[in-house]
């Protein structure tokens, strides 16, 4: 059974940064890109962050390419390296497995953790 948890989050002051932790447990294969997603209140979840070593790392324009995906196979673990963090990064943070063909199309997800960002 795979499961995903991730850990790091909290409350940080505009300019700081965080690192989000997330321990994998259970086996996920090639059909999935592990990544990053966060979610607003009121809004859609979206993509920030992947880091599948088969492609580069990518950024997306949301994160104006200040947060950074990692991943350790040896510790069954992935990161998420945020700097310069804005007011409008506070969001629930997921660490995620997903893809077409990834768990039949629903992937695998954490249960999230809050990062707040206060002026």
């Amino acid at each position: 059974q795979v499961q995903l948890a991730e850990s790091g989050g909290g409350s940080v002051q505009a300019g700081g940064s965080l690192r989000l932790s997330c321990a994998v447990s259970g086996y996920i294969d090639s059909t999935c890109d592990m990544g990053w997603h966060r979610q607003v209140p009121g809004k859609e979840r979206e993509l920030i962050a992947t880091c599948t070593t088969s492609v580069p790392r990518t950024y997306w324009d949301a994160t104006d390419r200040r947060f950074t995906c990692s991943q350790d196979k040896d510790k069954n673990s992935l990161y998420l390296q945020m700097k310069n963090l804005r007011v409008g990064d506070t969001a629930v943070y997921f660490c995620a497995a997903t893809g077409s063909q990834c768990a039949f199309g629903l992937g695998y997800w954490g249960q999230g953790t809050q990062v707040t960002v206060s002026p």
